[in-house]
């Protein structure tokens, strides 16, 4: 059974998506040991409360330092004992200790085909805003594992969603969470608990079932 911790800071759409994957079969093996957020106010924390998932915030706004943050967050990690960390809209910048640790065994979701607009200063909205600026006809979704770069490390599923005339950043956003997040980040879990995926230099290799 792999045991899942996922980290988030606002809604939780894509934590409830892994919630549902869980509850309705399409993510097996799996157990959503935790939810961590960095946000008091997150309304992930609800979402995990109403499914009896145990939840915690650590913010670093209750720390004199980062160094303290960093040490109380990968505390709050360790804690859940995970086999997976996923960061579901979690935006915080991951302590290298962390990323060490839990090396290949954490995986973030990011609002376009990397490696389009990604990396540093591109997140949420800005994504769609960026997209839609340059006049992109398809955009999407990518989930990969976690490195030291912003969006850099090796991709594990993407998903393509067509731009529609008339769209505004708010309208591609939610289509690009219903036809791409939503889907391929519980297909990435689920294809992990199954040992399907295997990290080969800075790429991924999808093994058949």
């Amino acid at each position: 059974m792999l045991k899942v911790v996922v980290m988030v800071s606002g809604g939780g759409t894509n934590l409830q998506a892994v919630i549902d994957g869980v509850k309705n079969g399409t993510i097996t093996n799996t157990e959503i040991v935790g939810v961590i957020s960095n946000n008091k106010n997150a309304y992930a924390l609800k979402r995990a409360e109403e499914n009896g998932i145990p939840n915690v915030c650590v913010s670093p706004k209750d720390f004199a330092t980062r160094e303290e943050f960093n040490d109380k967050l990968l505390e709050a990690v360790d804690a859940y004992s995970p086999d997976l960390v996923v960061l579901a809209g979690f935006l915080v910048v991951i302590p290298p200790a962390m990323i060490e640790k839990y090396r290949n065994r954490m995986i973030n979701i990011h609002p376009s085909l990397i490696p389009s607009f990604c990396g540093k200063g591109f997140y949420g909205l800005k994504v769609h805003e960026a997209a839609l600026a340059r006049g992109v006809k398809v955009v999407g979704a990518t989930v990969h594992f976690v490195d030291e770069g912003t969006d850099t490390g090796p991709i594990i599923l993407q998903k393509a969603v067509d731009v529609q005339q008339g769209d505004t950043p708010e309208i591609l956003q939610r289509r690009v969470m219903e036809q791409a997040e939503w889907i391929i980040m519980p297909k990435a879990i689920d294809l992990i608990a199954n040992g399907r995926v295997k990290v080969e230099g800075n790429r991924t290799i999808i093994s058949q079932e």
